[in-house]
């Protein structure tokens, strides 16, 4: 209780300098240490990692490849948003030649274009950077699924699969609770292999944007895009 009661008061006090003196090179170990709260408690502020890499701007010597890496994976979890852009600006082009942000640029590529198969084998390779991160994985998945709901009414158990990078039985596991939590349905497909219906949205499912426009409220817009939040 008294940790969580400590971040929140970090983070009111991190949200104030920010808002007061964004400009103000002193705290600049206090937006590091909150990239690293960030981490460690699996939270995220994009507007304090944004003026922490616009002081880097004006005091590159005093620039942390680490955090700067940290910004940018947390950046690729927030997907869709597109924080990994906003970020990227910020960050000047001799230091996106390093090899750990060439590899999160190709990351973002992958993600922007939805190849995950790619994704997947090329994070596979940088897990040193990636994985220290928490929650990684996990963001990934997420955004996998949302992108598969934007096209798929019904879609192939390998499809998935290979989306969001789970087979077998931990496969068998994650589509049970989807079930039960996310009112996915399982069809096998008259034989041709296992097919996961999604819940219908306005995506991939026209015909609910033109009978709904203008009657959906926001709050169900939210449940269909949940990672946005």
């Amino acid at each position: 209780m008294g940790r969580e009661r400590e971040r929140e008061v970090q983070q009111y006090t991190v949200e104030q300098l920010v808002a007061v003196n964004p400009y103000n090179p002193d705290i600049l170990p206090d937006l590091e240490n909150y990239v690293n709260d960030q981490v460690s408690s699996q939270t995220y502020s994009l507007s304090a990692n944004l003026c922490l890499l616009r002081l880097y701007q004006f005091e590159p010597e005093r620039m942390s490849s680490q955090i700067v890496s940290r910004i940018l994976v947390k950046a690729l979890m927030a997907m869709p948003a597109p924080d990994f852009s906003l970020c990227l600006f910020l960050i000047p082009e001799r230091v996106q030649m390093e090899e750990q942000f060439k590899t999160l640029i190709v990351l973002s590529h992958y993600l922007e274009t939805g190849r995950f198969h790619q994704f997947w084998d090329e994070a596979a390779k940088s897990r040193h950077i990636v994985e220290a991160v928490p929650g990684f994985e996990q963001a990934i998945q997420a955004y996998a699924i949302h992108v598969l709901s934007l096209t798929y009414q019904k879609v192939p158990r390998p499809v998935l699969a290979e989306a969001i990078n789970i087979e077998g039985l931990s496969l068998d596991k994650f589509l049970e609770h989807q079930v039960v939590n996310s009112g996915w349905v399982l069809d096998k497909g008259n034989g041709r292999g296992q097919l996961i219906v999604l819940p219908p949205n306005e995506f991939n499912h026209p015909e609910l944007k033109k009978n709904t426009a203008d009657t959906v409220p926001f709050e169900h817009i939210t449940r269909i895009f949940p990672i946005m939040g």
